[in-house]
């Protein structure tokens, strides 16, 4: 009998030596996941290959400095949380009648063989802090439509220069952009002002898209032309901001 009581105590010794080692082990560290498109990355450009060696760390080097981004894994690797939304450019028959806005614009070809389908996909992109890019893609496939103008808004990105130009306020944060500033595409012209903080994105809904990404939470509006051309409102009002920051380069 004491003979089996001391292999218990041996036993439960153990196993409490084995729980204290347990305890002060190093917990393993979680590693963010690597998309793929890193993953199977070989930098073709200059540029491309001093990001992946880690010479360039922050994207603000780049856009400072005007260099052209050509490859979108440059930007998934210095901004991995980048946002993006899509732009309703196209429209169908609604139930009850009238144009229903839909992401994708669809156009058809009428052939011997018969209808061949083309979709449209408008895409802006943007970290909500003062980087934003915009990008029109075209496929025969809705997804493949949409992965095009995600990677070319990813090489059109701009660098916005935000802060508080309204007399009304003066309160120095970066809510709104520092002057009135104006843009243009085809028949679209637009002029945006700063507003005080509080007044909110005093324009379409589609346009707030495009500001909200940029970090811009206050602005007045003002447009002229063909409107209801979503791309070339937004081209317009892109346009607008990407002459705040040359403006300020002179």
């Amino acid at each position: 009998m004491p003979e089996e009581e001391k292999k218990e105590e041996v036993k439960e010794e153990g196993e409490e030596k084995v729980s204290e080692e347990e305890k002060e082990a190093p917990e393993e560290e979680i590693k963010p996941e690597i998309p793929e498109s890193l993953e199977k990355w070989v930098p073709k450009t200059e540029l491309g290959k001093k990001v992946f060696n880690g010479e360039i760390t922050d994207i603000n080097q780049i856009l400072e400095q005007g260099i052209k981004i050509r490859e979108p894994e440059i930007v998934d690797k210095l901004l991995p949380d980048l946002k993006h939304e899509l732009i309703l450019i196209g429209g169908r028959t609604g139930k009850g009648g009238g144009i229903q806005r839909i992401p994708i614009r669809i156009t058809a070809k009428v052939t011997k063989s018969g209808k061949r389908f083309n979709y449209g996909a408008f895409v802006v992109v943007g970290n909500e802090d003062g980087i934003v890019g915009i990008g029109m893609g075209k496929a025969k496939e809705p997804r493949l439509a949409i992965e095009k103008a995600l990677r070319r808004a990813k090489l059109n990105l701009i660098k916005v220069k935000r802060g508080c130009g309204s007399w009304e306020c003066s309160c120095g944060e970066e809510h709104s952009i520092p002057y009135k500033t104006e843009g243009k595409c085809g028949s679209v012209r637009v002029v945006l002002m700063p507003a005080p903080k509080g007044v909110g994105l005093v324009c379409d809904d589609e346009s707030k898209k495009l500001f909200r990404l940029a970090g811009i939470k206050d602005i007045w509006v003002k447009t002229f032309g063909a409107t209801y051309t979503r791309f070339s409102l937004i081209r317009a009002m892109f346009n607008a901001l990407k002459n705040l920051y040359l403006y300020d380069r002179g």
